[in-house]
């Protein structure tokens, strides 16, 4: 979403808090008078349910329709609880049928089956094509309307159908081509069809067709959309008849969320899935609590192996003066690892079956990693303290940094090997691991190199 200049931003803020606190409706409506639809959905989604409720009901009727439809399904379903079934009713059926259905996986099921069945027969059989796909399918998200042609049909045929369906439509920027069974084989574009002599076959301009199939995972078919620079990806059943399209705004949407999804659990926490203005506070502890108490008693390994060496320590007591630093490097070294290769299998660089060429890269990589440190590290603690615990140091730098990135490169690929997010199985318990793991290889090194 384009954000409004801040010094605007903060002003409309004020105005809006005040008559909101002062329940005037009429200054409430004046503030949003002077906003444009942008300015006015960045203002609801600061605010907390009741008032964006009450906010909401002041806009105008044209204009609340086209903010509803821009809201996020989380939102809408808010605003569907403040508003009179009237206005519930009306505004559902203004959106699409995909983003219908967004909306309808948010709202209780009695609520859901009230507002589906209230729809006119069209509406409610589009919108039940969409319904009929698993939700993370890319059949959820497509469009059920869009433009389709025949081979044998000309430009000026299809210019026609063009304009009798530029209302219902969801893109008419590329028309597909099918046969007489439904069947994709191929598509044109809009310009082209324009550019065409009226008499000039369709099956003489069109281009060979790439699709997906409706049962795909939407962020790949996502993913595939935005890498083939295409305005429309095609949906097509089992039986290669198109169902739907995808279209590249939606398909850019779902790859906002995924990455907002993996940035969360990177950092030990659950997506909020709204505004984070408009999460309450209960929603965003829940979020965190979670992992925090995972993480906690995954932090007892560091705590059991300190217990163990703990003879050690009493030896030479200089050495836990380094362990924030060993760990702290190894931490840091996975992470990196896991958020490159997370990357790379979001992008399709790697897959699971590259398994062994990521754990020798990584290898690779974290060795030299710990070449650097541990010779930076050996310098600085041979001059503070002694050379042979230099070498410990150096030592103990080089087998943390290659354990530590050659585990965090595995871990997402092991994620996703068993159909689990890759982000699930990456900072959080790589961080976790490797510091135990990291303290071992400590307390070893120091035991053989010092003699304790």
């Amino acid at each position: 979403m384009i954000k409004t200049p801040a010094s605007s931003f903060d002003t409309s803020s004020e105005q809006l808090a005040k008559a909101l606190a002062a329940n005037d409706i009429a200054a409430t409506s004046r503030v949003f008078h002077a906003l444009g639809t942008t300015e006015t959905l960045e203002q609801l989604e600061r605010l907390n349910t009741i008032d964006r409720a009450l906010a909401y009901r002041t806009l105008p009727k044209d204009r609340a329709m086209g903010v509803f439809e821009r809201l996020d399904a989380s939102l809408q379903a808010d605003l569907v609880s403040g508003l009179q079934e009237e206005d519930v009713a009306e505004v559902f059926a203004s959106l699409s049928p995909d983003d219908r259905v967004a909306l309808v996986d948010e709202l209780p099921a009695a609520v859901a089956n009230r507002l589906i069945l209230g729809l006119d027969a069209k509406e409610r059989a589009l919108t039940g094509t969409v319904l009929g796909y698993p939700q993370g399918a890319v059949g959820r998200c497509m469009s059920p309307e869009f433009v389709t042609t025949r081979p044998g049909n000309n430009a000026g045929q299809t210019l026609a159908r063009v304009r009798a369906l530029l209302d219902d439509a969801e893109s008419v920027y590329t028309i597909l081509v099918t046969d007489a069974g439904r069947r994709l084989v191929g598509v044109v574009s809009l310009r082209d069809v324009l550019r065409a002599e009226p008499g000039e076959l369709v099956e003489g301009i069109m281009k060979k067709p790439i699709s997906v199939g409706a049962s795909l995972d939407a962020e790949e078919a996502a993913r595939y959309c935005a890498d083939a620079k295409v305005l429309v990806l095609p949906v097509v059943d089992d039986e290669e008849r198109l169902v739907g399209i995808l279209t590249v705004d939606d398909a850019l949407g779902i790859l906002e969320e995924a990455e907002s999804e993996d940035a969360a659990r990177s950092g030990g926490s659950e997506p909020l899935r709204r505004p984070y203005l408009a999460t309450p506070v209960r929603s965003i502890v829940r979020a965190r609590v979670v992992w925090l108490l995972v993480l906690a008693l995954g932090a007892t390994l560091t705590v059991q192996v300190i217990g163990a060496f703990e003879a050690t320590l009493e030896a030479q007591v200089v050495l836990s003066l380094f362990i924030p630093l060993l760990i702290g490097t190894g931490g840091n070294t996975g992470n990196q690892a896991a958020t490159t290769i997370t990357r790379a299998l979001a992008l399709g660089d790697v897959r699971p079956r590259d398994v062994l060429k990521v754990f020798v890269r990584e290898v690779r990589v974290g060795a030299l990693l710990g070449l650097l440190l541990g010779a930076l590290g050996f310098s600085i603690a041979a001059l503070a303290f002694s050379v042979p615990l230099g070498l410990v140091i150096g030592l103990t730098l080089l087998g943390v940094c290659t354990m530590a990135a050659s585990i965090g490169g595995l871990m997402p690929l092991l994620g996703k090997a068993v159909r689990a997010d890759p982000a699930v199985f990456s900072n959080p318990f790589i961080s976790t691991f490797v510091d135990a793991a990291g303290l071992v290889i400590y307390f070893l090194v120091a035991t053989a190199v010092l003699g304790l």
